[in-house]
């Protein structure tokens, strides 16, 4: 059972990539599209080649993404037909009951909806075309672009920031983000009452 890194040289389709987890903020993803279509022709595959997506080598060895789906999304609704990926762990040998269990382990599974409910694994989507949008992503990731918390190496830290915010701030999906729901967050990401979250940064 490998755990370390290990390139796919040849370029995988995004379509058969396999999310592990439910939804995506939109607005998130569409900031991606436009910054990749800023990128000219030579610079996208030196992008792709240094933002290779991390997949778990499951059962029938289909692979699973457990980082940039955002990304993978957007480059897809860019036109962008494949990816490089890096193997962070082979679980092809598992049956799919101890997959689950040990991705469940790892934390390399979000199994909650855009209503910040808990799920089962065969609610995830089959393709990243699937994910749903959850705009409290959208306000976590906003938050986290105008400093109002670090970025974080813990396992879907943006979605414990999106749940914070999700009891105390009204967001409509499909909706542009208003101004006063980013300020009102901000303060928030600031307050000792999120001292407990991935990347705080301290009280004002």
């Amino acid at each position: 059972m490998r755990h370390n890194i290990q390139p796919e040289l040849n370029p995988v389709s995004i379509m058969t990539l396999r999310p592990t987890q439910i939804t995506v903020g939109m607005a998130e993803v569409e900031r991606k599209r436009a910054d990749w279509r800023k990128r000219g022709l030579h610079e996208d595959a030196a992008f792709l080649g240094s933002h290779m997506i991390p997949c778990i080598k499951g059962p029938k060895d289909v692979l699973w993404v457990i980082d940039h789906h955002h990304l993978a999304l957007a480059v897809h609704l860019e036109d962008v037909k494949q990816v490089l990926v890096s193997i962070v762990a082979d679980l092809s040998m598992l049956d799919k009951h101890r997959f689950v269990n040990f991705m469940d382990n790892r934390s390399w599974l979000h199994l909650y909806n855009a209503d910040g409910e808990k799920c089962d694994f065969d609610d995830l989507p089959k393709k990243v075309t699937k994910l749903a949008d959850d705009p409290y992503r959208s306000l976590a990731g906003e938050v986290r672009e105008s400093g109002g918390y670090a970025k974080d190496l813990t396992p879907f830290a943006e979605f414990l920031w999106a749940d914070f915010f999700r009891r105390k701030i009204d967001l409509k999906p499909g909706k542009p983000l208003p101004e006063e729901a980013i300020t009102k967050a901000l303060m928030m990401a600031h307050s000792s009452k999120a001292a407990y979250l991935p990347g705080w940064c301290g009280a004002d």
